[in-house]
């Protein structure tokens, strides 16, 4: 059954119930995931998921229910249960769906020749993955992990309100993890990449970017502590940026759970620093033409020169501030209900190579690496973690360091940054470019 039927004899149950709104939901898509090892296939999963959900009104209260059967019995029930979910929710007067607006027109999310790609050319990629990446470099000793996955999605959106959303994707993926060997010790670096469009993929840019983290650390020493202007590459400067975007999301300001919380207007980073939410980003892994409740993504400034604008809203944290939705409801899947989340979120690319940003550091760290950064408190915003990385010297980076520690707070230290590289790049959907942090104490150990 499509979508659109699916839709239909959805609405067609809720329009003969007395509520005060409703919300239908349905989606399918078939999933492909491929693991190969030593050019053999490891495991090949795929699976063809449908199924529809449910949001209904009534009385305040707002009621969610899912079926993955789309026999008139399930649906029947799906319409009950959503129902006695609204009655037992406390109401909220802000409880509403939206309104129906011009969706932005996105190319490219949809690849029509992926369906029709063989099997074996699929594993054929994750296959040239691994040859790729052992055939690089002499220290690389084997390959831990490489896959291949797609996916297509079909969706679409119907609310009482007049809101009729409807969009087709695809995207496709591969990773490796390559682990280097030398003089006894040993070290891993892993890499991945993302498109809408199978022939967009390229397994040998992973291929080159996995080998070079994992041979670069080896022979890393420890050194002592110190207290010098460090440089984050762009995958550290995206886990800490990561560690900050649920500030941005009017829920946790709203809950007094963001460290932004209050500081509308403020200088709250460096002047150098701008960050945004795109969710109409080409090619970007949260780009849709529009969010979880059918309203359409948008591009949102969040922070200027350094100085913050706003937060991230969907339907019921917009009701409640007075403004508009930013198109931030997200779904994990047709058995949750939206809740708010960011898009595709990133500090905006600047104009200095890394060459140019470690240039003028008589001694310094180029952090690669951190270990742990999820265990921040996203709320003080106070970290505490492993790192690893490169020693700076004279400008040049001379040698591999690992054991170090890096601690301190997200706020503080994007604001000393002094420079911004021009090397943005996505790791999921949070990106950055690479950073220069004035001053940063690195626990050495060494001492």
């Amino acid at each position: 059954m499509q979508t659109s039927e699916m839709t239909e004899a959805v609405v067609a149950l809720l329009k003969a119930r007395p509520l005060d709104g409703w919300e239908v939901t349905a989606a399918s898509s078939r999933l492909l995931s491929v693991e190969v090892k030593e050019q053999k296939v490891d495991t090949f999963k795929c699976s063809a998921p449908v199924g529809v959900s449910i949001r209904v009104l009534k009385d305040g209260g707002m009621g969610f229910s899912f079926s993955t059967s789309m026999a008139p019995g399930d649906l029947a029930r799906m319409v009950d249960n959503a129902l006695v979910g609204a009655a037992t929710q406390t109401p909220d007067e802000h409880h509403a769906f939206p309104e129906p607006r011009p969706l932005p027109d996105i190319p490219g999310l949809y690849d029509e020749t992926l369906a029709s790609v063989p099997e074996a050319d699929k594993i054929g990629r994750a296959m040239e993955l691994e040859r790729l990446v052992m055939a690089a470099d002499p220290r690389v000793k084997k390959v831990r992990k490489c896959s291949f996955g797609e996916s297509t999605v079909e969706c679409r959106i119907v609310n009482s309100r007049g809101v009729d959303a409807s969009y087709r994707g695809t995207s496709v993926s591969a990773s490796v993890s390559a682990i280097a060997e030398e003089d006894g010790q040993s070290q891993m670096g892993w890499d991945f990449d993302y498109a809408n469009h199978f022939n967009d993929l390229s397994v040998a840019r992973i291929a080159e970017r996995a080998v070079a983290r994992a041979v670069g650390l080896l022979g890393a020493k420890k050194i002592a502590t110190m207290r010098c202007p460090a440089v984050l590459d762009r995958y550290v400067a995206t886990e800490i940026l990561e560690v900050l975007a649920s500030a941005f999301l009017a829920e946790s300001v709203q809950k007094g759970k963001s460290l932004l919380a209050g500081k509308t207007g403020e200088q709250i980073v460096s002047p150098l620093i701008s960050i945004r939410d795109d969710g109409t980003l080409p090619g970007g892994m949260g780009t849709l033409p529009f969010d979880g409740e059918g309203v359409p993504k948008r591009n949102t400034v969040l922070v200027r020169d350094g100085r913050l604008l706003g937060y991230l809203y969907d339907t019921l944290r917009a009701r409640k501030d007075g403004v508009a939705s930013t198109g931030n409801a997200v779904r994990g899947g047709i058995k949750s209900p939206p809740h708010m989340g960011f898009s595709n979120l990133f500090i905006e690319n600047g104009t200095t190579s890394l060459d140019v940003l470690m240039a003028g550091i008589s001694r310094g760290i180029l952090l690669t690496d951190v270990m742990g950064m999820h265990t921040a408190n996203p709320i003080s915003g106070d970290f505490s973690v492993g790192a690893a990385g490169f020693l700076i010297e004279e400008g040049r980076v001379t040698s591999p360091v690992k054991g170090i520690a890096i601690a301190g707070n997200i706020l503080d230290l994007f604001r000393s940054v002094e420079g911004v590289g021009d090397d943005l790049r996505f790791f999921g959907t949070v990106g950055s470019p690479s950073l220069r942090i004035s001053a940063l104490d690195v626990s050495g150990g060494n001492d």
